[in-house]
C-alpha cells in the first residue's frame, strides 16, 4: 500500500521560497499521479498542482508561475517548489496520489491516498 509523507513546511516571509517534499513508501511511484493540495483555516481544501505518471503538470491559477512541481521516481519523491510566497498561501499542504496507467494527464479529483500534511505559514 502506498504511503506518503510530506516535509519542508515552515515559516517564511512574504516573497520568500519553500520547497516541499512528498516521499513515498510501500509502492514505487512510477505508476502514481501525485498532487499537492492545501487547506487554510476555515476554508475548503483546494487542489494546488499535480503531476502525471509521464510528467505532465497542472497548476491552479492562484499558483501558476510561482510554484513548480517535479518528480524523481528513482528517489520515490515528488517536490513542490514555491516561490514569491504570499500570506494567502498559508495553509496545511498535503500530497496525495492515485494509481493510473494514463501517462499524460493528472486529475485532481482522483487523488485518494493522502499524507499527513505540513504547515506553511507566510507572514512577516
Amino acid at each position: 500500500q502506498l504511503q506518503l509523507v510530506e516535509s519542508g513546511g515552515g515559516l517564511v516571509e512574504p516573497g520568500g521560497s519553500l520547497r516541499l517534499s512528498c516521499e513515498a513508501s510501500g509502492r514505487p511511484l512510477d505508476n502514481y499521479a501525485i498532487g499537492w493540495f492545501r487547506q487554510a483555516p476555515g476554508k475548503e481544501r483546494e487542489g494546488v498542482s499535480c503531476i502525471s505518471v509521464g510528467g505532465a503538470t497542472y497548476y491552479a491559477d492562484s499558483v501558476k508561475g510561482r510554484f513548480t512541481i517535479s518528480r524523481a521516481n528513482a528517489k520515490n519523491t515528488v517536490s513542490l517548489e514555491m516561490n514569491s510566497l504570499k500570506p494567502e498561501d498559508t495553509a496545511v499542504y498535503y500530497c496525495a496520489g492515485y494509481r493510473t496507467t494514463v501517462q499524460d494527464t493528472c486529475i485532481m479529483a482522483r487523488h485518494h491516498v493522502w499524507g499527513q500534511g505540513t504547515q506553511v505559514t507566510v507572514s512577516s
